[in-house]
């Protein structure tokens, strides 16, 4: 399996609200970046503090929240997946889109980094009343 396999896994993973599928390639000392402005803004260290501070989150704050990867791109141990966030938070009924670039790091087929890159001024409009 290709490390684009293991990422385009773990997005089919977040399609099917599948939490332990997205954490498996996950490194044990995963360093995992949300964008500055970002709602959950920071570097989550493990997969643990990840599916706290990110996905537990997201999933108890936010309405039909997607993640929609329209490309992998397979830069071997770095594979960048664009697309779009969309979703309705809760507290203010209000719906966003904004488009998305992940860039994610592997070493022997494990994720050691992963950044995001996104418009959080599109998410935080949806935050406010």
């Amino acid at each position: 399996m290709s490390n684009a396999d293991i990422i385009t896994a773990h997005y089919a993973a977040s399609d099917r609200g599948d939490l332990d599928g997205m954490l498996a390639p996950l490194a044990d000392d995963v360093s995992w970046t949300e964008a500055a402005g970002f709602p959950y803004a920071g570097t989550y260290l493990g997969p643990d503090a990840v599916a706290a501070g990110v996905f537990q989150r997201i999933h108890d704050e936010w309405d039909d929240y997607t993640v929609a990867i329209d490309e992998v791109i397979d830069g071997g141990d770095v594979v960048v997946g664009i697309g779009t966030y969309s979703g309705t938070y809760r507290a203010t009924g209000r719906f966003f889109a904004a488009r998305v670039a992940h860039v994610w790091r592997l070493i022997d087929h494990r994720v050691v980094a992963f950044e995001q890159f996104t418009d959080t001024e599109l998410v935080n409009r949806a935050l406010r009343d």
